[in-house]
């Protein structure tokens, strides 16, 4: 179980503490689908959740999430909020610290933006992406979702292809799933890979054709367009041309791999519409895992605040 006061990332958790994670989910699950009635474990708590960058999914699933679970959720509205006026990172929290929040759900694009937050409030953190750095609640849904497909991790191969440079999605998935003993496999253009990567336990390529071979697993992942500084590929078209998957590239897989994607996805980019659209695709099912699965992860935060 989760005993720590926050959730920053993946790189530090414990195989126990993941698996407690994705367990729980599975009973959360219930709830999300509608065959079972909300909870009320987090009655009278709030949470408030502070966007610096845009979101539909990873926001609307955590205000899902806590109202099933029977709290009061807020957003902090970043846009029209005191940041604008000039206020830090920290001031933000200490302020809604004051008001009583119990916990803060934060993304932002600086790189420890989390961290920094945890440290100056009393309130449970929750990191809802760090800048490329870390993503960890998207990686414990994908991992949950993997496990509800294929019934565990030890060695399945997981392909994971695209703007892994700027991809904070990736890094977590990294860390959780080598933990797990799965084999990573990371494809895209060498301007958005980086061989150091593989100092993380998994292989890198170019070869998209050979990372995709035989893959249990394959996800695709965005071009982050608003990270890049320009000139790491001639443009999309030929990145599509390139490295978008399609049902040829995909028919490499294993007959029964899954297709992920952490979304949003830009059709016909990464991701071919035919292919998306096709019954290997469980991207919308990742959804529904999202909502669960951070049911969980507040309901194991609650417990172990209770207990500290």
């Amino acid at each position: 179980m989760l005993c720590q006061k926050d959730l920053l990332g993946i790189r530090d958790l414990e195989v126990s503490q993941i698996m407690s994670v994705i367990e729980l989910a599975k009973d959360m699950k219930s709830i999300v689908v509608g065959s079972k009635d909300k909870l009320s474990i987090l009655k009278n708590k709030s949470i408030v959740t502070l966007f610096y960058e845009n979101s539909t999914r990873t926001r609307l699933a955590f205000t899902m999430a806590g109202m099933y679970l029977g709290a009061n959720v807020t957003d902090l509205g970043v846009a029209t909020s005191s940041v604008q006026k000039g206020e830090t990172l920290a001031d933000t929290g200490i302020t809604l610290d004051r008001m009583g929040i119990d916990y803060m759900i934060i993304r932002h694009s600086m790189s420890g933006a989390s961290h920094l937050l945890a440290k100056n409030v009393k309130a449970s953190v929750i990191n809802a992406g760090d800048g490329a750095n870390e993503h960890p609640t998207q990686a414990l849904l994908d991992l949950y979702t993997i496990y509800e497909k294929k019934g565990g991790f030890k060695d399945l191969k997981v392909t994971i292809v695209g703007d892994i440079a700027h991809s904070r999605v990736a890094r977590s998935n990294i860390f959780g799933l080598v933990k797990l003993g799965a084999h990573v496999t990371l494809a895209g253009p060498g301007t958005l890979t980086a061989k150091t990567m593989e100092a993380l336990g998994c292989e890198v390529t170019t070869d998209i054709k050979k990372a995709v071979r035989d893959a249990d697993v394959v996800m695709g992942l965005r071009i982050q367009m608003e990270r890049q500084k320009g000139g790491l590929f001639p443009n999309l078209r030929e990145y599509s041309q390139l490295y978008g998957l399609d049902e040829e590239m995909f028919s490499y897989a294993r007959p029964e791999a899954i297709l992920m994607h952490p979304a949003p996805v830009n059709r016909g980019v990464e991701l071919m519409p035919e292919l998306l659209d096709s019954s290997v695709s469980v991207i919308d099912e990742q959804v529904t895992n999202g909502v669960a699965v951070r049911m969980a992860l507040l309901t194991q935060l609650h417990e172990g605040r209770t207990k500290r």
